[in-house]
Formats: structure tokens, sequence, C-alpha cells
């Protein structure tokens, strides 16, 4: 039996296509490097908000719209 592939997901992050392991939301922004601890931002799934104690259940798959949005402030 061949050795496991790892897993390779085509996800739209932004608005820009992107490759990833990431199985959840919360491997996905370490995978980019943004502390989901720290705060400042927030993330959706195909146009759904994801709460932030839920980025480490939340799963991803293949084809997935992730958008992640800081506040803007000022007016």
């Amino acid at each position: 039996m061949p050795p496991e592939s790892p897993r390779s997901l085509q996800l739209s992050v932004n608005g820009q296509v992107v490759r990833s392991g990431a199985a959840t939301l919360a491997e996905l922004l370490a995978e980019r490097q943004l502390d989901s601890r720290g705060g400042g931002f927030a993330c959706a799934v195909n146009g759904s908000f994801v709460a932030r104690a839920r980025w480490a259940q939340q799963p991803l798959a293949d084809g997935d719209c992730v958008d992640i949005v800081a506040p803007v402030v000022g007016g």
C-alpha cells in the first residue's frame, strides 16, 4: 500500500487561490502566520461568520472560500 499523501486543498483566501494542508480554520490561520489568540480580525467560511471559539472545530473542504477581515477604524 503506498504511503498516504499529505492533505492538500485548493481554497480561496480573501479572493486569492491558495493550496493548503489545513484541516480546520485555525490550522489555516496558523499556516498563514496569523495569531488566532491575539484577535484583531474576524473570519467567514463560504460567506458564514465563524465565531473565534469555533475556529479550531471549523472544518475546511476543497473549494471553500475563506474571508479574513480586520475592522476599519475611522469615520
